[in-house]
Order: C-alpha cells, then structure tokens, then sequence
C-alpha cells in the first residue's frame, strides 16, 4: 500500500491493500491492469524491448493516440520505460520494469483462459441473446 504523506509525496510500506475498500488506492492499480490495452501491451512485452509501431502492430486495431495514452499510464504506474535514444532519426523503445514483469504470469494466466473458453463464452451470449 502507499501512504500519502503531508508534502503529498508517497511512502512505501508492507502492508497490504484491499480490493473490496472503496477508499483503498488498489482499486487504481485493478483499473490499470484490468484494461484490455494494457494486458495486451505488457503481454507484447514479454519478449522484450520494442518501439512504438512494433508495439501497435503486436497489440493490433489499437489507435496511435489509445496506445500512447496506455504507454503514458503504465510508464508513470511504473510498469514500463521508455527509452529515447540520440539518434537521427530518434529511435524510442519501450520495456518492461522488474515490477512490470511481475504481471507476465497473471495477465498470461487470464490471456489463456480467455483463449481455451472463447467459444463457450460466445456460445453463451448467443443463447442469452436468443432469450431477450
């Protein structure tokens, strides 16, 4: 959990946050996480470093303006970097932090189960649809 402090600067502790407080800052951190451009950019990720249009193209149909506002978000959420490098013409690459790579696991565990019941989840708005 983060504590803000009276300069409004954050401190860092052990202690856990809860979900279900509707004062608790976790419930940020899920918004984060749970937005469908940021599971698929930091899946995107996992192989390691890539620029803008090799990001846009992995993640596919995002908008360039969607896809910098997510980049923006996670780089000051502290999950990406992003990295300009003098060159002519300048050359921006984006990766994951240490904290960032903590999510590989969750978001592939989520992006696979969304894979294996596609089709279960499809069939079941079809039959719902039919009853309305």
């Amino acid at each position: 959990m983060v504590t803000i402090t009276a300069r409004g600067t954050s401190a860092h502790s052990n202690e856990r946050g809860d979900a279900y407080d509707p004062k608790c800052p976790t419930r940020h951190v899920l918004d984060r996480i749970g937005d469908k451009w940021t599971v698929l950019v930091v899946g995107s990720l996992r192989g390691g470093p890539l620029r803008f249009t090799q990001l846009r193209l992995a993640v596919g149909g995002v908008a360039p303006k969607v896809l910098t506002q997510t980049l923006r978000a996670l780089e000051r959420d502290g999950l990406l970097t992003r990295t300009v490098f003098a060159e002519v013409p300048p050359r921006v690459e984006y990766e994951l932090t240490e904290l960032g790579q903590t999510l590989q696991t969750p978001i592939a565990a989520i992006r696979d189960w969304a894979e294996l019941h596609m089709s279960q989840v499809v069939e079941a708005r079809a039959r719902y649809d039919d009853e309305i």
